[in-house]
């Protein structure tokens, strides 16, 4: 997938968009760090990586720009507890 995860501030999400749909981690910013609260994958991208792909770009992100990460929705928290590299975000 040569799809770029994108952080759109204005929104509080971050996209990956794939052909015309487009999966999404919303967020809040809670005491500097990044709390994500829901994440959707349109039906057309499930079962093709995508949420996955989304997860690692947005955690990414977040290590990148230094900030903790709170896992409040269960997808998110689901790819962290099985991607062990990311715990230390939490």
């Amino acid at each position: 997938m040569d799809a770029k995860v994108r952080n759109n501030t204005a929104h509080s999400r971050y996209e990956l968009t794939v052909d015309d749909a487009t999966a999404v981690a919303v967020y809040e910013i809670r005491d500097g760090a990044i709390a994500f609260t829901h994440t959707e994958v349109p039906r057309s991208l499930s079962g093709q990586g995508v949420g996955s792909a989304l997860a690692r770009g947005a955690l990414d992100d977040a290590r990148a720009a230094g900030k903790k990460v709170v896992p409040l929705c269960s997808f998110i928290a689901a790819y962290i507890e099985r991607h062990p590299e990311y715990k230390d975000l939490t």
